[in-house]
């Protein structure tokens, strides 16, 4: 009974997200925009409003255009002709990011000209009218800082979680800067900005004249964080504002707030897999726990050593900044775990052949259903052909990592404090390489809170199917095939 309702539940939860998330898009026209190039690029426009101004935007590092779609529909919404696209390296685009990292000439020059070209595009399209602004968030903004300099220069830029030292007291023309209150360091960028152009200057607070192209103003939006300021309803209404200030125009109506319903829409997902791992055959093995000095041993071993042995060597494998080293790190990590679980108490019985079946359900249910719902409505999550073989491997790390993490943790069976310990004693091992290494190992840090938010949880799904099946390897081999291409789809390509 009690899994009837929770599948009801889950499917009510599912429709009704759905439903109102496909809403917002009503009476748009959404279809791709040929960019030359061939960057992959997304024209949001209302079909019956007259000529308006075309706004580009861009997404931050490791985003995609569904990342940014909040700021489009919004602006569309308000009659703007809306742009949006996957920057090289990152979503759908199959061309890698190039050029020196560290200079403004290298890949920011590069990536500037790909935004650039998206411009070009929108601002032919029939319905514009010649005029054009720019919205970017994080890395983006600082792209668009420089692009809407270039010649002829944008109308406005917003930019959301900017940190930009191109700005200057007067450029770019009409520049918004908005911050999530939870973003304690760019706040201080964006009072930096806004005080080049006023020192006196407050939070909200217009300084110079839009109508003129002299405006500047800044936006703490509340409650939100780096990635919670591209739902914050503050945060689309400013946006919407001060285009409508700066092109003079007006806009009516409430912005189309995702993400209650985004979050709903996955919390459903998730319920789903519950019911669904009770029609998965039943088993009555108990896996064996181990005694408490080896538990500490096999959870904290690999922690320790898995750093220290791969501080001096070269990992460069893979053309994803930083997943390469990864790949390493867990493949490494699961290998001495497995070895020593092998050593104290045997793995024979733990791969019968109804595992791989069971762990071939669980990859797909955490990659066609649950990867279906972000690429949707979040970021992309099915690749271009050209990530497959990252994913393959980084599938050799997070296969043998994700068996040992579930035969350490007993398929959900263990006490929460282990379960806790071999979780935390993995993020600390990958604190830990970063710390030796931070220069080369930096962006690994961006990594952490994406396999913190997986333990949550995939970690809660893989007790499920333990739990019910007795089998704790069929929900590892499922989920090192779920991580693996979570990863290999979030990392930008970077040309090697």
């Amino acid at each position: 009974m009690v899994r009837w309702l929770v599948a009801g539940f889950a499917l009510v939860a599912i429709l009704v997200s759905v439903w109102r998330l496909e809403a917002d898009k009503t009476d748009l026209v959404i279809v791709p925009l040929e960019v030359t190039g061939g960057t992959p690029a997304t024209l949001y426009l209302r079909p019956d409003a007259p000529p308006a101004p075309a706004v580009v935007i861009a997404h931050g590092f490791a985003g995609s255009r569904q990342l940014m779609e909040p700021f489009a529909l919004a602006l569309a919404q308000a009659g703007y002709v809306v742009a949006s696209f996957d920057f090289e390296g990152h979503g759908r685009n199959p061309r890698p990011m190039s050029g020196d990292v560290t200079t403004v000439q290298g890949t920011t020059r590069l990536l500037m000209a790909e935004a650039g070209r998206v411009a070009d595009a929108i601002r032919a399209h029939p319905q514009a009218d010649g005029r054009l602004a720019f919205l970017g968030h994080s890395m983006a903004s600082d792209i668009v800082v420089r692009q809407a300099m270039e010649e002829p220069p944008a109308d406005a830029v917003v930019a959301v979680s900017m940190f930009s030292r191109a700005v200057t007291e007067d450029a770019p023309r009409n520049l918004l800067v908005i911050v999530g209150d939870w973003e304690a360091r760019l706040k201080e960028e964006a009072l930096r900005a806004l005080h080049l152009a006023d020192p006196t200057a407050a939070p909200r607070e217009t300084v110079g004249d839009p109508a003129a192209g002299t405006g500047r103003r800044v936006v703490f939006a509340p409650s939100v964080e780096h990635v919670g300021v591209l739902y914050s309803g503050t945060a689309l209404r400013e946006a919407r504002a001060w285009l409508d200030a700066s092109f003079g125009r007006e806009s009516a109506g409430d912005v189309p707030l995702r993400g209650g319903w985004i979050a709903l829409l996955l919390v459903g997902v998730v319920a789903l897999g519950w019911p669904l791992s009770q029609l998965l055959p039943k088993g009555t093995r108990l896996p064996p726990r181990l005694p408490l000095g080896r538990f500490l041993a096999a959870a904290l071993l690999p922690a320790l050593a898995v750093p220290l042995i791969l501080w001096p060597v070269e990992t460069r494998i893979l053309p994803v900044l930083v997943a390469d080293y990864l790949a390493v790190h867990m493949a490494l990590y699961g290998a001495l775990t497995l070895l020593l679980l092998s050593r104290w108490q045997g793995l024979g019985d733990e791969f019968p052949p109804s595992v791989f079946l069971i762990g071939l359900a669980v990859a797909f249910f955490g990659i066609a259903l649950f990867g279906g719902a972000l690429d949707r409505y979040v970021a992309s999550f099915f690749p271009h052909g050209g990530r497959a073989w990252v994913i393959v491997g980084l599938m050799l790390g997070a296969v043998p990592f994700m068996l040992g993490d579930a035969l350490l943790t007993e398929g959900g069976r263990a006490p929460f404090w282990r379960v806790l310990l071999v979780r935390a004693a993995f993020l600390a091992s990958l604190a830990a390489a970063v710390a030796l290494d931070f220069q080369r190992l930096f962006f690994l840090v961006i990594i952490l809170p994406v396999i913190v938010l997986f333990f949550l949880l995939f970690g809660m799904m893989a007790g499920w199917v333990g739990r019910r099946t007795g089998l704790p390897a069929a929900a590892g081999l499922g989920l090192g095939f779920v991580l693996a291409w979570a990863l290999g789809v979030t990392f930008p390509m970077f040309a090697v």
